[in-house]
């Protein structure tokens, strides 16, 4: 799948900012509720993405980073975000799930969107420090897109993994 343009974003959402001022309202108004999938592991590809080895040798991947940092990483791909944003897609994500462990919010999600052309790295308030809006947008201009815009979406989502994964793992960021 070639993906010529893709929109991107980069959030350090929910730290302080309500849902509402987030989320497009006039798409929210006109939208069903986004239906959240089943959290099943560390990564959900339910845009089929992923070959089942690439979709285990990331899990293990993010699994060995939450056992070293603490910080807690899933990679979903959705076959569509249901007429909402990315942006508020990730919230909903991100709350819904639980990502992060509680009192910390040191979640991160990374979604991607191939129908929408969207892909975006939702950073939860507690990993601000380690892993800011820039350096989110820049990982995911100078690692994932590169691979996207070749048709290539899972050499995307490991790099861009890899870059967020190096982000989190910094010395004195877990609490």
């Amino acid at each position: 799948m070639t993906l010529a343009l893709l929109i991107a974003g980069a959030a350090l959402a929910g730290c302080g900012v309500p849902a509402e001022r987030i989320a497009d309202a006039p798409a929210r108004a006109s939208a069903k509720p986004f239906p959240l999938p089943a959290l099943t592991g560390r990564v959900v590809d339910n845009a089929d993405l992923l070959v089942a080895e690439q979709e285990a040798q990331l899990s293990v991947a993010l699994a060995t980073t939450e056992r070293l940092t603490r910080h807690q990483f899933v990679v979903v791909t959705l076959p569509s975000l249901g007429g909402r944003s990315i942006e508020e897609v990730g919230l909903t994500l991100g709350k819904g799930w639980g990502i992060g462990r509680k009192g910390y919010n040191d979640g991160v999600l990374l979604i991607v969107a191939p129908n929408e052309r969207k892909v975006r790295i939702e950073v939860g308030c507690g990993l601000e420090g380690a892993l800011t809006d820039s350096e989110a947008q820049a990982i995911i201009d100078q690692r994932i897109l590169p691979g996207f815009r070749k048709g290539r979406m899972a050499a995307g989502i490991f790099r861009g993994s890899a870059a967020i994964i190096r982000e989190i793992d910094e010395p004195g960021v877990t609490p």
